[in-house]
């Protein structure tokens, strides 16, 4: 690869480093976390060649990704409208609402570029949220992805959520798990002491929420291990066009669902949310009777 001649960069008001994106063969600039005189070719380099260490954000003027490589873009926000739920798979997260309409406590493993802690803080608002997240980095971008500031309602935590759920005594309602890292879900989040420390501080009708991006034997493994934990009240819901799965494990009451109820608070969320909590409700209710059947 041959080298750049001449690099222009700045240093933005938020203290990242911006360069073209065309060094990458990308639109816009892009940012990372170093020092105005880091030598540029070496980084691009590193970029280039997936070796780069730190996140870094790609700006094409629309899009703002937040990625771990080139190849893996861990999170997409659309600047004109920064607190939409870009990505499917978070969207159908949220079908959490459907069960747990209120909650007051919500804790999200794994911040990324924000997209459901800050859709949270801004639509519920009597909720308490905390984001557990393990890279400091990652924390370092979130006014990139316009995440807000912690106040009353937001505790931004960095902290690894395996050792958190082990040591906390916060009880929780709904716990959001969306922690990947570049080589795809962090092993921690495999084992099964994890998931019972998770169930341990859960409230009575609480319920986890976990994206798995993972396919084949890893997917069969992880759904049944949270079968095992919850003692089979578990609702796995495919996502559409991206190959993820998410699961909706309930824990000791609120299972199986009142559907009647779930119908009446879908229209409800859909008036307020504007997500399609009448979709989501006819998908996963017909997810809970396959599975019944299968038992």
């Amino acid at each position: 690869m041959s080298r750049p001649a001449s690099i222009e960069a700045r240093v933005t008001a938020d203290g990242l480093l911006e360069f073209p994106a065309n060094f990458l063969q990308e639109r816009g600039v892009v940012r990372v976390l170093e020092a105005a005189d880091t030598d540029l070719h070496h980084l691009i380099r590193l970029l280039r060649d997936g070796e780069y260490p730190r996140p870094f954000v790609i700006d094409d003027g629309k899009l703002r990704r937040l990625h771990f490589t080139l190849a893996l873009v861990q999170s997409e926000m659309e600047i004109a409208e920064p607190f939409a739920l870009h990505a499917a798979y978070t969207r159908k997260m949220m079908a959490f609402l459907l069960f747990q309409p209120r909650p007051k406590h919500l804790v999200i493993i794994g911040m990324g570029g924000g997209s459901l802690t800050k859709f949270c803080h801004r639509h519920l608002l009597r909720s308490r949220i905390t984001t557990v997240e393990i890279s400091a980095d990652v924390i370092a971008l979130r006014e990139q992805f316009a995440v807000p500031p912690d106040d009353a309602r937001l505790a931004v935590l960095c902290a690894d959520a395996v050792e958190y759920f082990a040591s906390t005594e916060d009880r929780a309602d709904v716990v959001l798990l969306d922690g990947y890292d570049e080589n795809g879900i962090v092993p921690a989040f495999c084992d099964e002491r994890f998931y019972l420390n998770i169930r341990a501080r859960l409230k009575p009708a609480g319920m986890l929420v976990c994206n798995l991006a993972v396919k084949g034997e890893d997917s069969a493994a992880h759904i049944d291990l949270l079968r095992e934990v919850f003692h089979e009240r578990l609702i796995v819901q495919e996502v559409a066009g991206d190959g993820n799965r998410i699961a909706f494990a309930f824990n000791d009451e609120g299972y199986p669902p009142d559907w009647a109820a779930v119908e009446r608070e879908a229209r409800v969320l859909s008036q307020k949310l504007g997500l399609d909590f009448g979709g989501f409700t006819q998908k996963l209710a017909k997810s809970a009777q396959r599975a019944q059947r299968r038992r």
